[in-house]
C-alpha cells in the first residue's frame, strides 16, 4: 500500500466572499501505512456542503476552523483496502470526515460502517446520511410537528429540505416548500409530495406565505436566512417553532450577516427559535438511519442526488452549493464507486 500516491485538496487562503479555485492548492502525497487502530480507505464519495464554507474561516463555532495547508474536511464514503481494526475489514465501505482527496488513513473509531446493498453509496451521504439526520433530528426533536399543523422549509428541493418536507406529510402535516426556479418547486410538489411550493426567484415569499399558510406557519425550517427567514418569521402561528439549521444566503457575505429585524414576532406569537448542530446527535444515528431506511423501502421516503464526477472538479462544484446550480444531494465521485 506505501506505492499509492495520494490527491488532495488543501485550503491555502481563507476566502473572502464566494470560494475560489485560488483559496486552494491541488497536491499529491504519499499514502501512510495505517497505524494500529487505523484504517486505510480508498474514497469513493465526498459529501459537498453548505457548512464547508464556514468551516473554511477562522474564529469560534462549533468545530475547528480547517488550517492552512490542511486537507479540506468534508465527509465521505470509501472503500476500505487495509485495517487494523478489528470492526473493518478489506472490502468494507464505511464513512466518516475523510477528507477531500483520494485516499484517507483514518482511526477506525471515528468511521461508520456502511452497507452499499441498503441503498446506492451515494444516498449514504444524501438521505441515510448528514444531510437526512440533519432533517430528522431538527424537525422531529425542535421541531416537534403536531397532526395537521403547517411545516414550511427553505431550500425545500435541497439535500436536507427535501427530507424535511417528506417527513412533515409523514407525520399529518402540510408541508410547504420554498425554493429557487419552477422546475425545483414543481420537484418538491411532483414527486415529494410537498402541499405547495414558493418559487423565491419568482414569488413574493411574503404574500405566497400568506395565502399558503392562512392559519400561520407552526414549524418553519430554515436553512437560507435573510429575507426569507425575515418573512416566516412575519408569518408565525401562536407557539410556532423556527428551526435555525442554516444560512447559506449569508455564509459568502463580506458585509455583517444580516439578522432578523422582527423578532419580536417570537414574543407576540409566545414562538421560540432555536438553532442546532447534527453532531450533537451522532449518538442517535443509527435510530435515524433505521427508521428513514424503512421509510425508503415503504416508498414513502425519496432521495436526489447530483454528483459531480472527478476530485480535480472540486473548487468548481464547491461553488454549485451557492449559486443554487445543483438539483438534489450534492456529491463528488472520486472512485468507480
Amino acid at each position: 500500500m506505501s506505492a499509492l500516491t495520494n490527491r488532495q485538496w488543501r485550503l491555502a487562503a481563507r476566502p473572502v466572499g464566494e470560494p475560489k479555485r485560488s483559496d486552494f492548492e491541488f497536491t499529491e502525497a504519499p499514502v501512510p501505512a495505517p497505524a494500529e487502530g487505523q484504517v486505510l480507505l480508498e474514497v469513493q464519495y465526498i459529501s459537498l456542503d453548505p457548512a464547508m464554507r464556514g468551516w473554511m474561516n477562522e474564529g469560534r463555532s462549533y468545530i475547528a476552523p480547517v488550517a492552512l495547508g490542511e486537507v479540506m474536511r468534508a465527509g465521505a464514503i470509501g472503500r476500505v483496502l487495509e485495517s487494523k481494526h478489528p470492526r473493518f475489514a478489506p472490502g468494507d465501505y464505511a464513512s466518516g470526515a475523510l477528507g477531500v482527496q483520494h485516499y484517507a488513513v483514518v482511526d477506525g473509531k471515528d468511521l461508520a460502517a456502511v452497507d452499499p446493498k441498503l441503498a446506492p453509496l451515494p444516498v449514504h451521504l444524501s438521505t441515510l446520511g448528514m444531510p437526512g439526520f440533519t432533517a430528522y433530528f431538527g424537525l422531529l426533536d425542535i421541531g416537534r410537528p403536531q397532526p395537521g399543523q403547517t411545516v414550511v422549509v427553505s431550500a425545500a428541493a435541497g439535500a436536507v429540505g427535501a427530507v424535511v418536507g417528506q417527513i412533515a406529510k409523514i407525520k399529518g402535516c402540510r408541508a410547504i416548500g420554498i425554493a429557487g426556479g419552477a422546475d425545483k418547486c414543481r420537484y418538491v410538489v411532483e414527486e415529494l409530495g410537498f402541499d405547495a411550493a414558493i418559487d423565491y426567484k419568482r414569488d413574493d415569499v411574503k404574500q405566497a406565505l400568506k395565502a399558503h399558510c392562512p392559519q400561520g406557519i407552526d414549524v418553519y425550517f430554515d436553512n437560507v436566512g435573510g429575507d426569507i427567514l425575515e418573512a416566516a418569521l412575519a408569518r408565525l402561528a401562536r407557539s410556532a417553532r423556527v428551526v435555525i439549521c442554516g444560512a447559506i444566503s449569508q455564509y459568502n457575505a463580506t458585509a455583517p450577516i444580516k439578522g432578523p429585524s422582527n423578532y419580536l414576532s417570537l414574543l407576540v406569537n409566545r414562538a421560540s427559535m432555536t438553532g442546532f448542530v447534527v453532531f450533537d446527535y451522532a449518538p442517535r444515528y443509527a435510530e435515524a438511519a433505521r427508521e428513514m431506511a424503512a421509510w425508503m423501502a415503504q416508498g414513502r421516503l425519496k432521495s436526489r442526488e447530483h454528483i459531480v464526477a472527478g476530485l480535480e472538479n472540486f473548487p468548481q462544484a464547491l461553488t454549485m452549493l451557492f449559486t443554487g446550480a445543483n438539483f438534489g444531494k450534492l456529491v463528488l465521485q472520486v472512485g468507480k464507486g
